[in-house]
């Protein structure tokens, strides 16, 4: 797709997709599910009983809005930094001073423990470096 006003829409779509799989993978239940179900307090019954695919819409709807974010913050500089490596680097900064504190006030205000903020946190950090790494060597 064409970049038009500086923005790589086929590369945000991409990086878009990313926090999806990644969570596909990282909330399975033989991965850290089972273990983020109970930190969450949830039960299989509440989450047959949600609208899954008005969740996952919007969260699609999130993760462009994140990756448009992603672009604008990864890509400075020379060619010398329009690497994978550059844009990993930003993105998992990104979400340490900028995601994890939002998830993290937000988490401690909602009652929930330091093990459901954990695997919250670290699910953001591999997307925001995964979605960063991509936005920026995609060029």
């Amino acid at each position: 797709m064409e970049e038009e006003f500086g923005f790589n829409f086929l590369a945000i779509f991409v990086a878009a997709v990313v926090p999806m799989v990644v969570g596909f993978i990282w909330y399975h239940p033989k991965v850290l599910g089972t273990v983020w179900m109970n930190a969450a307090e949830l039960t299989e019954e509440k989450i047959k009983t949600a609208n899954m695919p008005l969740i996952f819409g919007l969260a699609f709807v999130m993760a462009i809005m994140v990756a448009l974010f992603l672009s604008l913050y990864v890509n400075h500089g020379g060619p010398e930094f329009q690497t994978f490596k550059h844009g990993a680097f930003h993105g998992a900064l990104a979400a340490v001073f900028l995601g994890i504190p939002v998830l993290a006030t937000n988490a401690l205000f909602d009652r929930r423990n330091t093990l459901y903020i954990l695997i919250n946190a670290g699910y953001w950090i591999v997307s925001f470096a995964l979605m960063g790494g991509i936005l920026c060597a995609w060029r």
